[in-house]
């Protein structure tokens, strides 16, 4: 039931559930949110997308949130007389759906759609102001088609590769996960410690586009993105400049490249460490040191890339029987394994300078190492201290170098490197390429047939897309790989390009490739003959305002600006960057923590539009706090704000049932319109930075002035108080639909009021004729004056002077000071 009922057609209150059931069937039936292709419409188009849910279940509290957020902005800009394209969709593929199917011997598909429906339902409820023409579903396959042929187009550009290398495994899910899908240590979706595995996986190419990641981020400098999720990404590609120094190995034909950003400290190199794990330690590694070695790395194999880092950990290693030799000094370095370098850093090696690289003289000391001075800083020697100099100082006992700056000494020791063919200046990368390929079902395929005589093979156009066999219970379930292979008519196909016997790739795509490009498809969800209309997308994209959780800066955002890069150099786009602008929302917790059912502090939020409506419910999310804070539920008052929209409803239905629709405002009461069009003026600045919940304050401010106008004043037929009225109406329709609907009707307009109705504030409206001007008597308050707002200081001087309540304090005394700040403030000092 709703906390408050009454007949909202005739009444002077309402009832929120039969507003609900009322204007959501008007909205279906009239379709006043759906996107305009009229080639005549030249309104400004506006492109707002939230992030798609993943159906997993019903909304929650989260979804709550983001969708109110997403709604304000869409809604703002239709009320702006722009052309919305506000759309929705889900991310139905993915591990979730695929272990429901597990447990209860059933088919994702099955349970991904059900749930759909169930969101569906709950957001036409919610109000949220989406085109529901434009719908899609990313496990459909005249979606996922489009995956597939966009893999084929990076297959063909070699940005699609395959290779041999050690993974990220999960041993709860059985799947490869990407760098960026481990946390600490663990999977980010089941929280199961993840393991490192040679396998050979399918990766996309991002890192030949890691400079332009970095570049393009000037374009969302400013504001338009949050700095904190810019910081994420810089340091998630991590840009290193420095140099690649070859090291002759004693018994091997091929140097060993390693990369440093200090290459100036090559004289004080006295040791050479390889990544445990990499396939070049094996390779050094001498047979006497065979045992020894091996035993460590399944040690080193337990370990995350977090803890192996960790500079809290004592450094272990092993020698490896072999020594690198010095390109400047000659010297023979003992080459070590050791955990803390990892394979996918650089070259998977690195020299050790010891004396100034803590970690390095860590092992140094552990190990009984050569520590040699090379940068003088005027600190203590670091053999002695246990800590190395880090600072730039002057270099020493480093031959050609010796006396030089740290920038001069690296400029010049690149400059030798480069005549003795022993290095070059590079840059490097933290960022490595996207592992994109699955061992799981519920996904998208991958496109390609592994052919004995033509090898790796792109399945044509013409024979997408390839569909899933149906699997279901025990067939579905984890194997160490994916359960596709177990599908042998399914899997054995002719080669596409001989004819011969092959078989089919049996891993599906990470679902953030369906992500990736989502946004594009909007512009035209139900086009079969490529993945979007690139005439469409180039009207309207790029997204104008994107809207989610900050949890996704590294991930699903850094892989949508890839594929956005891509589709560019393809043609197909003629913007660089995915998303103009991006809103983080922060989170719902309750009692200070995150929901969670072992809590026991979930908040159930169907219960809560049950027991408050809707329009209460998302008011409260907005007053809250910015958008980019946490909400927590338990300092929140669904209540308060029932009560506030039953003062506002009541103000529409009065105003609308005393007074005449067009009739002039100007003819109404001066002071009201004067609050009115402050509201107007203030409330639209304040959305548009994103200030929702006191933008709702100002709203409420708006209602209390024209309620009093109501009862005190001009009463509720004055042309003012409609004037009031229709913007209570106009700016509650952004946060509140359904009360702010109903009142618009009652204050006699047809059509919703979502259309293009916000005004435009009188700038004669907002020069305030007089200010209020406090005056103090040795600072304390002792009277106050109506003042022009561009009063002199000596005239307000002299007011204040005058002022007898001011004269009854300063007495006999001296006036021996007055401090004037006009028009506000006047402070007398006596004495």
């Amino acid at each position: 039931m709703t906390a408050v009922d009454g007949d909202q057609t005739t009444g002077d209150t309402y009832d929120a559930r039969a507003l609900q059931d009322k204007w959501q069937a008007r909205w279906a039936a009239e379709l006043p949110f759906q996107a305009s292709e009229d080639p005549g419409d030249d309104r400004p188009r506006s492109f707002v997308v939230d992030m798609f849910a993943y159906p997993s279940g019903d909304l929650h509290m989260g979804h709550a949130e983001a969708y109110a957020i997403g709604d304000v902005i869409g809604r703002y800009r239709l009320q702006r007389g722009d052309n919305v394209l506000h759309p929705v969709g889900w991310d139905s593929f993915g591990l979730p759906a695929e272990n429901a199917a597990i447990k209860n011997n059933s088919h994702p598909e099955k349970w991904t759609y059900a749930n759909i429906e169930t969101q569906a339902a709950s957001m036409g409820r919610y109000g949220v102001a989406v085109d529901w023409s434009r719908r899609i579903h990313t496990s459909d396959p005249e979606y996922f088609k489009w995956n597939q042929w966009l893999f084929t187009r990076f297959f063909d550009r070699g940005l699609a590769y395959r290779k041999d290398g050690l993974v990220n495994w999960c041993p709860q899910d059985q799947t490869v996960l990407a760098n960026e899908q481990v946390v600490q240590g663990r999977c980010e979706r089941c929280g199961a410690e993840v393991e490192r595995r040679a396998l050979n996986q399918w990766y996309f190419k991002i890192t030949d586009y890691a400079q332009r990641l970095l570049d393009d981020m000037d374009q969302l400098d400013g504001g338009r993105w949050p700095d904190e999720v810019l910081a994420m990404q810089r340091n998630w590609i991590g840009r290193s400049t420095g140099a690649d120094v070859h090291f002759e190995i004693e018994g091997r034909d091929e140097p060993v490249t390693v990369f440093t950003t200090r290459p100036d400290t090559l004289y004080g190199a006295t040791f050479f460490v390889v990544a445990a794990d990499a396939e070049l330690a094996e390779e050094l590694c001498a047979p006497e040191q065979r045992e020894a070695f091996e035993t460590y790395r399944s040690d080193v194999a337990k370990l995350s890339d977090i803890e192996r880092q960790t500079t809290e950990r004592p450094k272990t290693g092993v020698f490896l029987g072999r020594y690198a030799v010095n390109p400047v000094t000659g010297e023979r370095m003992p080459v070590w394994a050791a955990d803390y370098v990892l394979a996918g850093y650089g070259h998977g090696a690195i020299m050790a300078v010891p004396a100034h690289d803590q970690r390095d003289l860590d092992f140094a000391l552990a190990f009984d190492l050569p520590v040699r001075v090379v940068v003088e800083t005027g600190e203590p020697d670091p053999a002695e201290t246990g800590v190395a100099t880090a600072g730039e100082g002057v270099l020493r006992d480093s031959g050609p170098l010796d006396g030089l700056s740290k920038d001069e000494a690296i400029e010049r020791i690149i400059e030798v490197l480069a005549e003795r063919g022993t290095g070059e200046a590079t840059v490097n990368y933290r960022l490595r390429d996207w592992l994109l390929s699955r061992q799981r079902y519920w996904g998208t395929p991958i496109p390609i047939v592994h052919c004995p005589s033509c090898g790796e093979v792109a399945v044509p156009d013409e024979q997408l897309p390839v569909t899933l066999p149906e699997l279901k219970g025990a067939e579905l379930a984890p194997k160490g790989i994916s359960p596709l292979a177990a599908a042998k008519d399914w899997v054995e196909v002719d080669c596409p390009s001989c004819g011969g016997p092959a078989e089919r790739d049996t891993d599906t795509m990470d679902t953030f490739v369906d992500s990736s490009w989502y946004f594009l498809r909007y512009c035209s969800p139900h086009l079969d003959t490529a993945p979007f209309d690139t005439e469409a997308v180039n009207k309207w994209g790029p997204v104008d305002h994107y809207i989610g959780g900050k949890e996704h800066a590294t991930l699903h955002l850094m892989y949508a600006r890839f594929f956005t890069k891509v589709l560019h150099d393809m043609g197909m786009l003629d913007f660089t960057e995915p998303f103009a602008r991006l809103t983080n929302q922060g989170q719902v917790i309750n009692e200070g923590r995150a929901m969670s059912k072992s809590l026991g502090n979930g908040v159930d939020l169907g219960k809560e539009i049950d027991a408050y409506g809707v329009d209460a419910v998302r008011l409260t999310m907005l007053f809250a706090s910015p958008p980019e804070e946490d909400v927590d539920w338990a300092d929140v008052s669904p209540t308060a704000a029932l009560k506030f929209l039953n003062r506002a409803y009541r103000v529409m239905h009065e105003a609308g049932a005393a007074g005449t629709p067009g009739a002039d405002p100007a003819t109404g009461d001066v002071e009201l319109r004067r609050i009115t069009h402050r509201s107007i003026d203030q409330i639209t600045a304040l959305i548009e930075d994103k200030r929702f919940n006191v933008a709702i304050a100002r709203c409420m401010e708006l209602v209390s002035a024209t309620r009093k106008a109501i009862d005190s004043g001009p009463g509720a037929g004055d042309p003012a108080v409609r004037e009031a009225a229709e913007f209570v109406a106009v700016a509650l329709s952004l946060f509140a639909p359904y009360v702010a609907e109903e009142g618009w009707e009652k204050l006699g307009h047809v059509g919703t009021v979502a259309a293009g109705n916000w005004p435009e504030a009188d700038p004669e409206l907002l020069v305030q004729e007089t200010v209020t001007c406090v005056v103090q008597v040795q600072n304390k308050v002792r009277d106050k004056l109506a003042v022009a707002p561009d009063i002199s200081d000596e005239e307000l001087e002299r007011l204040a002077l005058a002022s007898e309540k001011a004269q009854g304090f300063i007495g006999d005394k001296t006036v021996r000071k007055v401090i004037v700040r006009a028009p506000k403030l006047v402070n007398i000092v006596v004495g």
